[in-house]
């Protein structure tokens, strides 16, 4: 098994170059993979899989060229595209993975999460997972127009920037004791997961946590190939 992990790409119109690069990165991992895993944020937001955003199908059809007969590839919803549903994985041959998940990859217990879980210190924003991960308010805000809902996403997006502005950087980030006591409970050799922007390798006990980055400037990816794993970043050309 030779999996890849990538996670908080934030895909938009905005920013074609990183909807680039995400092309250029599954040409360059169909062979070199056997598992892909993308942790999160692939889009910057989504309202649902009946959206008919060119850029969506564009991404639609590449992730579609690339499990076919490709690595196997799965998805986690982040906190910008959590609404992405079965309609959106079998249209792309991707399997949805909840949050968190629990898997081995050559003998090692391995966790992987979007991340924002833990992010216990931000109770504004654990309020607000707490709301819109809950299945009736996804099925209410599904039931409304495609315009009415992408109207309400903008509104979100705006909010979320203004207390985002407005919040420490230790308050946006996991809380220790939260990571502590998760790895304690579930004894992961490594545990993976993204969210907050902050790219690193952590020793916590005798596991290892590995925080992705986001894609910007610079790409980042994590290998695992046999028991070494490699977190790198790589140019955005």
């Amino acid at each position: 098994m030779k999996p890849r992990f990538i996670s908080d790409l934030h895909l938009s119109d905005k920013h074609p170059e990183l909807t680039q690069a995400f092309f250029k990165f599954l040409d360059e991992s169909k062979e070199a993979c056997t598992h892909l895993f993308i942790l999160g944020d692939l889009f910057e937001t989504w309202v649902g899989d009946d959206d008919d955003l060119p850029l969506h199908l564009k991404i639609k059809e590449a992730l579609k060229s690339f499990t076919t007969n490709g690595p196997k590839t799965f998805f986690m919803h982040g906190n910008r595209d959590f609404l992405v549903g079965e309609s959106f994985a079998n249209e792309t041959g991707i399997t949805i993975l909840p949050d968190p998940y629990t898997l081995e990859i050559n003998n090692q217990k391995v966790i992987l999460s979007h991340g924002d879980f833990l992010c216990t210190d931000d109770k504004e924003y654990i309020n607000f997972r707490n709301q819109v991960r809950n299945q009736d308010w996804q099925n209410n805000f599904l039931k409304k127009t495609l315009d009415e809902r992408k109207q309400i996403a903008a509104g979100l997006r705006e909010d979320s920037k203004e207390a985002t502005s407005k919040k420490s950087d230790a308050i946006t980030d996991v809380n220790n004791q939260s990571v502590e006591d998760f790895i304690n409970e579930h004894q992961p050799h490594l545990f993976i997961h993204g969210h907050t922007h902050r790219p690193n390798i952590h020793d916590v006990g005798s596991s290892k946590r590995i925080v992705l980055g986001d894609w910007g400037d610079y790409g980042w990816l994590l290998t695992i190939n046999e028991q070494e794993f490699n977190l790198e970043k790589f140019s955005i050309a």
